[in-house]
């Protein structure tokens, strides 16, 4: 019984950990009020990604790849908008209709936020994973 136990509660904490190791051209995300579920998302480099995404927060969130070693902070501001990679906003409610982006060609981990004021300081940051395609 310890056993089993001990099993799902791995299970339950990997599966919390959202995100997937195994690249995929399709991302799938929730844009909450202060998160973004799943926080990681691992996509091949150069392919193109079809993301699917809904807002069921009750205000405009943003699911914004930040490029290559680039940051926002505690706070995104105008000086962010220069290092954008790619930029989604979605009202509330909202949900994205064939849309899709090229994701980078250069290898690393990028980053991802909402530029809704308060949104980066209540945690609505999450990773981009870009791995060698096939």
């Amino acid at each position: 019984m310890k056993k089993i136990f001990l099993a799902l509660t791995l299970l339950l904490a990997l599966t919390a950990c959202g995100g997937s190791a195994a690249p995929s051209t399709d991302i799938k995300v929730n844009l909450t009020d202060f998160q973004f579920i799943p926080t990681q998302f691992t996509v091949p480099a150069g392919q193109e990604i079809a993301l699917d995404a809904a807002n069921n927060g009750g205000v405009i969130h943003n699911f914004i790849i930040m490029n290559l070693g680039q940051t926002v902070g505690t706070e995104y501001t105008k000086e962010d908008d220069a290092n954008v990679y790619w930029k989604l906003e979605l009202p509330a409610g909202a949900t994205s209709d064939n849309i899709s982006f090229a994701a980078p060609t250069e290898l690393g981990e990028y980053e991802v936020v909402c530029s809704t004021p308060g949104h980066v300081q209540a945690g609505m940051i999450g990773k981009l994973v870009v791995v060698a395609g096939e």
